[in-house]
């Protein structure tokens, strides 16, 4: 016998050493490191530690790329922002004859693509936030030992990348997004200053697009802004739609099993096995496939019954106004705007997802109907309720019965 077995170090297969003493270990049982047999990973798992929930430099790296396509922006030509302060005046009078309030609007702020971009980015950073840790939290069956090693290899790779993945994704969505929008309110999602932010070199190429008097298209958006920041200005329907939104966003759980069973999948004959991996993992589908929860099933009926309230307020307000002050092009601004609003594209299918905002024409009808039957009840006094009263958020049977909601909030 060699003498070195009497002294215990000799190592059985899958038998490691730590601090000279034999420590057993199965072959074909990961331990708490599961990259620890791929130097690989385990250089990338140390590279990617500490950086949080979500990789902001890649967010805004990626979002400044996603709006301005890499080419320099210049800025906003000021003689335009005495332009549209003129303009913005004549729309908040309109609006606070529509509506019966007399709301005191901040001047317009006037931004680039990329400073559209970044700022939205930051102005979401909770929601965002939240998302990163509900997603790196531990998932149902992490701790199971029957799991297949790989699939836990697997879903602990995801983890691992999910903060970058995530980083990029919402940054390219956001960047997506600063191309088209016209201000903050194309997407009703309360933010915490109480502004008015536009991007004329959108409304302007959106104008030229439709053959749009530039003016009037001009006083449209501002109508529309201007709405959005009257019913998002009210304390009690601005924090029932950022719960909601939040509560959301907070529900997402992680499916280890669905990024396993994906990786699974992958087809990687002919190809090189790391660009199908990489471009597996720049999936958003990846990360979100399999993540929506019972939780977030039972809050979307409040959620959506939110979004058709203020959606449906802020357009009846809108096609009041633009018929005063747009005339002719009022009918063609406002079909031109909804055809983009329901034309779902890719990013705009992960915003839903994302944030339960979904804006198609299903809600859109819906918020519509609404106002309507609130209108037609009580006249347009009625609709004040939706700003005045401190519980006047439609619960989702309220929506489909404005009337339940009239007697409901004319009794409190």
């Amino acid at each position: 016998m060699d003498g070195r077995e009497g002294r215990g170090v000799v190592r059985r297969a899958g038998t490691r050493s730590i601090g000279g003493m034999a420590d057993d270990v199965p072959p074909d049982v990961p331990g708490d490191d599961p990259f620890s047999a791929l130097p690989l990973f385990g250089d990338l798992a140390k590279a990617l530690s500490g950086q949080g929930p979500l990789n902001w430099d890649a967010a805004r790296q990626f979002a400044h790329l996603g709006a301005t396509g890499g080419s320099a922006e210049h800025n906003v030509d000021p003689a335009l922002r005495a332009t549209y302060a003129d303009l913005a005046r004549i729309a908040g009078m309109h609006v606070n004859d529509v509506t019966g309030l007399e709301t005191s609007f901040p001047e317009p702020s006037l931004v680039t693509r990329g400073q559209w971009a970044q700022a939205t980015l930051e102005a979401y950073r909770p929601l965002f936030t939240e998302l990163a840790t509900s997603l790196g939290g531990t998932a149902p069956g992490d701790d199971d030992d029957s799991i297949d090693p790989m699939a836990r290899m697997m879903a602990g790779l995801s983890k691992m990348m999910a903060p970058a993945m995530l980083g990029m994704t919402v940054g390219a969505m956001v960047g997506t997004l600063a191309q088209r929008v016209f201000g903050l309110h194309d997407l009703p999602i309360p933010r915490e200053r109480s502004e008015i932010v536009l991007v004329p070199g959108n409304i302007d190429a959106f104008a030229e697009q439709w053959s749009i008097t530039i003016d009037e298209m001009r006083l449209w958006v501002l109508a529309h802004e201007l709405a959005g920041h009257v019913v998002l200005s009210a304390p009690h329907l601005r924090g029932s739609l950022t719960d909601l939104i939040r509560r959301h966003v907070g529900a997402f759980r992680a499916d280890p099993g669905a990024v396993a069973d994906k990786l699974a999948g992958l087809e990687t004959a002919g190809g090189d096995p790391l660009e199908v991996l990489q471009e597996a993992f720049s999936d958003p589908e990846l990360l979100l496939g399999a993540v929506r929860s019972p939780d977030q099933e039972a809050l979307a009926p409040a959620l959506d019954a939110a979004v058709a309230t203020v959606v449906g307020y802020t357009d009846w307000v809108v096609d009041a106004v633009a018929a005063r002050v747009v005339g002719g092009d009022a009918l063609t601004i406002a079909e031109a705007v909804r055809r983009q609003r329901v034309e779902a594209s890719p990013d705009d299918l992960f915003v839903e997802r994302l944030l339960g905002i979904r804006l198609g024409d299903e809600q859109v009808r819906r918020g519509k109907q609404f106002v309507q039957g609130v209108v037609d009840r009580a006249g347009e006094a009625g609709l004040e309720l939706l700003v005045t009263s401190s519980d006047a958020m439609p619960t989702a049977n309220e929506v489909d019965a404005p009337g339940l909601w009239l007697a409901r909030v004319k009794d409190e």
